[in-house]
């Protein structure tokens, strides 16, 4: 687990030492444990490496002949990999060094022949040229981004690294604004800032002297159908599934430091731990967060769970005043914004798990997989019923109206290309933008921030197959979602509950922000970025009364924007208050 970044430059130019310098200080938080260079005549690599597998031997970048890779991820299938070449190939025990050979023998395809997650870049220079590969994992759990610039092509595991290189703008781009607004998180391939453009989950790029020539995915629902047999059963299923789960797992627990699980209390976390617990890890550290007040609070059930396994748990209470304290670097480590509150416990869960583990195993992806939102159940309803479409409405519904609804444009575009409706439909949606533009995006870089690797072993490409492709009953079934999830988990680890009535895991951001409306209104309403969407006095009205339902989300959404504004584009420090960084004149 690592940061990337790099430049392929045009004919007649040499990258820019000064601005690979400043991009690879930029992910230093990525990677405190090595630094690795490659400088070309006309293309250089940088790595910063977090040391999880080969701690002493898996130094970046690895070559071969003239060509050499950088990566940020892991390699899951590593061990099968290696045995398609002869042992004395490989230099190191490293996961990340068989890609290389992979892409020497199968060229731009390598990476159809990879389970696992990643960001990796391929440099091959010969005869006065040089060819540079990016690739991108199609889940989308590892994040890659580009910018084009007038000497080539910029690339870097994080935005902020090629704005701290002077490549991209820190200008808004008005529809992605709105898109954040909205839904929370931005759609597509740009991002918010001009200039700044993500790979795309499963995406490969290859780049000839500084200029893109080609761009191919790997689509990961596609490779996940699978040929279901006919008069499949509940047995059946399950015996599919608990293969499947087992798999996934036991790759996701292969490290070479200590690692540990997120413990919510909820399906997702449980199934993870359930699953490790069947495969023999001892004693696993857990950790569970709470809140002081105001909040649905599982941690009781998570910590009891925790205990039946005989797991080392660990309750995180998470204050008022470590939010306020603390939010502004929260938020600033998310340069590709993600207004989802959920970063508040992410981000104080990775700082405390830091101190003991290197590796976190984490749930995301299980709602999208297997169909628990209620709005699956949704839209699985005729309209006369209450059924409809997912994202039809956003965070503040109509309060745009000069800008109408052109901010579901790229929901839309998405929706359009994938060319499937109904519960699958909505499954795939949120796969391909929800889940990387959101959901993966907080877990990198709340984790990345402490310098802690996640992992998510329900995205897994051996998960997806197994289950994709069956019919609706096993997803949503008795007013439940994730029937099929919850019913292995009922077998493997019973203390669960998984057909209990769950709380669910809320964030008190309401109470927080309307206990200091009088002071933090005025400071968000003030921000020009905020002036220039709603008027000042909307703006306090609703932090004045941010603990109602629905207003507390926009209220939410207004300080983090405030917050990221201040921080990614007018450039303030984190290093004050939330209250000294909205006051702060620079």
């Amino acid at each position: 687990m690592c940061g990337i970044a790099g430049l392929s430059c045009l004919p007649g130019h040499r990258p820019d030492q000064a601005a690979l310098e400043r991009m690879s200080q930029a992910i230093f938080h990525r990677g405190p444990d090595g630094e690795g260079r490659l400088d070309l005549a006309g293309a250089a690599l940088r790595h910063r490496r977090l040391s999880i597998v080969d701690i002493a031997g898996g130094a970046q970048p690895f070559k071969l002949g003239a060509a050499a890779l950088i990566a940020n991820g892991e390699i899951y299938n590593d061990p099968a990999i290696r045995k398609r070449f002869p042992a004395t190939c490989f230099q190191t025990h490293s996961d990340c060094e068989p890609p290389l050979h992979l892409w020497l023998q199968d060229g731009a395809g390598y990476t159809h022949a990879l389970r696992g997650m990643y960001a990796i870049a391929i440099v091959e220079n010969e005869q006065g040229r040089h060819e540079m590969v990016l690739s991108r994992d199609p889940f989308g759990i590892k994040p890659l981004y580009i910018a084009a610039y007038e000497r080539g092509i910029a690339f870097a595991s994080e935005a902020q690294a090629l704005l701290a290189g002077g490549f991209g703008r820190r200008n808004v781009r008005e529809s992605a604004r709105d898109e954040l607004m909205q839904l929370q998180f931005t759609t597509g391939q740009d991002t918010i800032f001009e200039g700044i453009r993500r790979l795309l989950p499963g995406e490969t790029l290859r780049i000839v002297d500084g200029r893109i020539v080609e761009s191919r995915r790997r689509h990961v629902l596609h490779e996940a159908r699978d040929t279901v047999p006919a008069g499949l059963t509940d047995t059946d299923a399950l015996a599919r599934l608990d293969t499947a789960l087992l798999d996934s797992v036991g790759a996701h627990l292969r490290a070479d430091v200590p690692l540990g699980l997120f413990l919510s209390g909820g399906i997702d976390s449980s199934v993870i731990l359930a699953a490790a617990h069947r495969l023999g890890l001892p004693h696993p550290k857990t950790w569970t967060a709470r809140f002081d007040a105001g909040s649905a609070d599982e941690s009781a059930d998570a910590a009891a769970l925790a205990a039946s396994v005989g797991a080392d748990h660990h309750v995180l209470t998470v204050t008022e005043d470590m939010v306020w304290r603390d939010l502004p670097a929260i938020v600033g480590c998310m340069d590709d914004p993600a207004a989802d509150y959920a970063i508040i416990p992410t981000w104080f869960l990775a700082r405390e798990a830091k101190k003991d583990v290197t590796v976190i195993l984490s749930g995301e992806g299980g709602d999208e997989l297997f169909a628990g939102y209620g709005r699956y159940r949704r839209v699985m309803k005729p309209w006369w019923k209450g059924g409809r479409a997912p994202y039809r409405s956003g965070t503040f519904g109509k309060r745009f109206p000069q800008r109408g609804r052109q901010w579901r444009h790229g929901i839309a575009m998405t929706e359009l290309a994938l060319g499937t409706f109904g519960l699958e439909g909505a499954q795939a949606l949120d796969i391909a933008e929800w889940l990387p533009n959101d959901l993966l995006l907080k877990l990198d870089r709340c984790l990345m921030a402490h310098s802690l690797e996640g992992r998510t072993p329900l995205l897994d490409p051996v998960v997806a197959k197994a289950i994709w492709s069956l019919p609706e009953t096993f997803k949503v079934r008795d007013g439940y979602g994730k029937w099929l999830l919850r019913r292995w988990l009922q077998d493997a680890l019973p203390q669960a509950r998984p057909f209990a009535p769950k709380q669910g895991f809320t964030v008190p951001v309401g109470p927080w922000i309307e206990k200091q409306a009088p002071r933090l209104g005025p400071l968000v309403a003030r921000q020009p970025c905020i002036r220039a969407m709603m008027p000042q006095q909307d703006v306090e009205r609703l932090f004045a009364r941010a603990s109602q339902r629905g207003v507390a989300r926009q209220a939410w959404t207004l300080l983090f924007y405030a917050l990221w504004h201040r921080h990614h584009i007018e450039g303030v420090s984190v290093d004050g208050d939330t209250f000294d960084t909205l006051a702060h004149t620079p």
